[in-house]
């Protein structure tokens, strides 16, 4: 198992494969470590749509599979669900607590739903790795879809949506693995008919502030694709120093290669300029059930596979946002939408691979 100094201890070389918007489709996946998918699994969230996508999911072979809702998904924003049903299915309203079961009672799905979660990979013939990760399903309001806000108005009215600083300030400054739905805006984010930026700004800011070693976002279905961002102290915080693109060099869906993205590289694919001086992640934790979620943003669970050893984190705020996280320099962004086009489809669907992205994590030990 190769090793690396990247970080404080010891890293391994842990394979994340990244899927998105796969709204009802089916693909091969590669093999992995950790499988994680940005939402949109289904078209309108109906409880059949949603068996079929978790069956498909529950059937790879991953050691860790983390999934986020999407706007799509609207049975499981269930307020949003409950005064809009109709629009969705005219005939008859899904039971939300049902839809939502499916992902609560998974055995092999984590499931976050604007939450933190600490994760331990144990399998002996894995890299045994940890990382703390965020999982949110909120994108900006565009049209009538679940899990909306505004993203120009912070202050509180009295509209149902949460305002968008709120959703995003709360996301804790230690995690290492950020998922979203919406990409932040200049990121992955680019509509193609205008050359305007469709993701969040907000989002971006929270991105300076965290700097995470990923984040896995979809959404917009043509921004496809990944960047590298470096980071620099600027007079009130970080600022983005540069950005590297990734090109793709096996973009055909019928290539049996990987779209790979290899942080673990010499050269331009370097290992990502990390430093977290507390990973924090050789804890013991309080044994407890895998199903158990948390709506609290103080605390989140700890999954370590395949034993069910979970249990609260410490509390996610260490240290200053800016001055506890100064080693963090460089963080890798992916949207990794698989369906390429938009509805209605014009000259038929057409469908990406999952990027798969190779790095460089903190080992634990139990």
């Amino acid at each position: 198992m190769e090793t690396s100094s990247a970080s404080t201890g010891q890293t391994r070389r842990t394979r994340i494969v990244c899927i998105s918007d796969t709204h009802n489709c089916t693909i091969k996946l590669p093999k992995g470590d950790v499988l994680i998918h940005a939402g949109d699994l289904t078209n309108s969230g109906s409880y059949s749509e949603l068996s079929k996508a978790i069956q498909w999911l529950e059937k790879t072979d991953f050691e860790v599979k983390i999934v986020v809702a999407g706007n799509h998904d609207v049975t499981l924003d269930q307020p949003f669900y409950s005064r809009n049903w109709e629009r969705f299915h005219s005939t008859e309203a899904q039971d939300t607590s049902r839809c939502l079961s499916l992902l609560q009672s998974s055995e092999s799905i984590i499931y976050l739903r604007h939450e933190p979660a600490t994760v331990r990979l144990r399998d002996s013939k894995g890299p045994q790795t940890g990382f703390k990760v965020f999982g949110s399903p909120y994108s900006p309001g565009s049209g009538l879809w679940a899990f909306g806000y505004d993203d120009t108005d912070d202050a509180d009215d009295k509209r149902s949506e949460p305002a968008a600083s709120k959703i995003w300030n709360s996301i804790p400054s230690d995690i290492d693995i950020l998922v979203t739905h919406t990409p932040p805006r200049t990121y992955c984010d680019t509509c193609p008919r205008t050359g305007q930026p469709l993701g969040c700004e907000h989002l971006r800011q929270t991105i300076t502030r965290v700097r995470p070693r990923l984040h896995v976002c979809g959404h917009i279905h043509h921004g496809r694709g990944s960047r590298r961002v470096r980071w620099r102290a600027g007079a009130s915080g970080y600022v983005e120093a540069s950005v590297e693109q990734w090109e793709d060099s096996n973009p055909d869906p019928k290539s049996t290669k990987m779209s790979l993205v290899d942080l673990t590289a010499r050269g331009r694919n370097r290992p990502l300029d990390f430093y977290d001086p507390e990973p924090n992640l050789r804890q013991d934790q309080t044994r407890r059930s895998i199903h158990a979620q948390t709506n609290s943003l103080s605390t989140g669970n700890v999954y370590t596979t395949p034993e069910s050893c979970i249990g609260p984190t410490s509390s996610p705020q260490r240290g200053s946002s800016i001055l506890g996280n100064d080693g963090r320099l460089e963080t890798c962004i992916v949207n990794c939408a698989v369906v390429a086009t938009n509805w209605p489809h014009v000259g038929g669907k057409r469908l990406n691979k999952a990027i798969v992205v190779d790095m460089y994590l903190p080992t634990w030990q139990c």
